[in-house]
């Protein structure tokens, strides 16, 4: 896809995700999502204390964590959505836990170096992404966590029944109903991988079609290197099959 393609792609994501939320508030209810359940339970392990959930949409997953007891940064491309979670939160006394900024992942997330100490993205990295976006996410994901942070994120993946469906644009993106998805490939997800420790790979399904998706949960290496096997040793982890190995 060329660049000016791309850019029209994402302009039009924008747009229909802002009309979408303005017809359908709170469109996917109050109740988190399974994977931010999860989410809560790792990062408490951790002893997290900052999280930054992205894609938030209209906030259902932040404002769980919130109440979970984290402080949270929820980060979204619709304004509109952003609205909602500041509303909700502002009704529910959450105000002093939860923050809401408007950002799309294309550009550098809006926190500082080294600041937060975990990432939730759920089904976030699989919109109207190019692979070498996604890649630069993770790179950011990777700046703004302290060592040892942990990121937790979901992915539709190409066994999902919509994948090859619908209107190709390249690089493994179909459009469904107006909805651009990124279906991500192992291939994919080993290379995202590199340089992280590996804690979890899981798959699971959502929803009516049902969506299938992997779930990943990766650790900030205290110290990035070629390898991180001396880093798993120090934290006496098992070695994980396949690429799910350290």
């Amino acid at each position: 896809m060329m660049p000016t393609q791309r850019a029209s792609l994402a302009n039009a994501q924008r747009q229909h995700w802002q009309n979408t939320y303005r017809a359908h508030p709170g469109m996917y209810g109050s109740a988190p999502s399974a994977s931010a359940v999860y989410a809560a339970q790792v990062f408490r392990m951790a002893r997290a204390e900052e999280v930054l959930e992205l894609a938030a949409g209209h906030g259902r997953d932040a404002l769980y964590l919130a109440q979970q007891g984290f402080r949270v940064l929820a980060t979204d491309f619709s304004g509109v959505a952003i609205d909602q979670i500041q509303r909700t939160a502002q009704a529910q006394g959450l105000t002093e836990r939860i923050s809401a900024v408007a950002h799309d992942l294309r550009d550098p997330l809006p926190t500082k170096t080294e600041s937060v100490d975990a990432v939730h993205a759920h089904m976030a990295l699989c919109m109207a992404l190019s692979t070498n976006e996604i890649h630069a996410v993770l790179s950011e994901v990777r700046r703004v966590l302290r060592p040892g942070g942990t990121f937790v994120y979901t992915v539709r993946h190409v066994g999902d029944a919509h994948y090859g469906a619908g209107n190709p644009h390249g690089d493994d993106i179909y459009e469904h109903g107006g909805f651009a998805v990124h279906f991500f490939s192992e291939q994919l997800i080993e290379a995202l991988a590199d340089g992280w420790i590996r804690d979890d790979f899981h798959a699971f399904e959502e929803g009516e079609l049902p969506r299938r998706l992997w779930r990943l949960t990766l650790t900030k290496p205290h110290q990035d290197s070629p390898s991180n096997r001396s880093e798993c040793a120090r934290l006496g982890r098992p070695q994980p099959p396949r690429w799910l190995e350290c």
